[in-house]
């Protein structure tokens, strides 16, 4: 695996957006869980609404907040991991 990998969001030759693949774990999963959180909280917002849009977004928005606290237990434990 190359170390600096482009995020798969943009489609470009050259790649300005990218992930260290050998950053330390903890800041790998803290920064995935803050994109994760925050794309949680818009569809939040949006299943607060009206109309069929907005039950989609709560059957949606559930098992995001699941995988939140999931993510939340597992930074924990790295961060335990890596005070220790």
């Amino acid at each position: 695996m190359d170390r600096y990998m482009p995020i798969t969001g943009i489609d470009c030759t050259i790649a300005s957006l990218v992930i260290d693949t050998q950053a330390p774990l903890d800041v790998l999963h803290e920064t995935a869980a803050y994109r994760i959180r925050t794309a949680t909280q818009l569809l939040e917002n949006i299943a607060f609404g009206e109309g069929i849009h907005s039950e989609l977004a709560r059957v949606l928005v559930t098992s995001l907040r699941d995988g939140c606290d999931l993510m939340d237990v597992i930074g924990r434990r790295l961060q335990k991991q890596v005070s220790a």
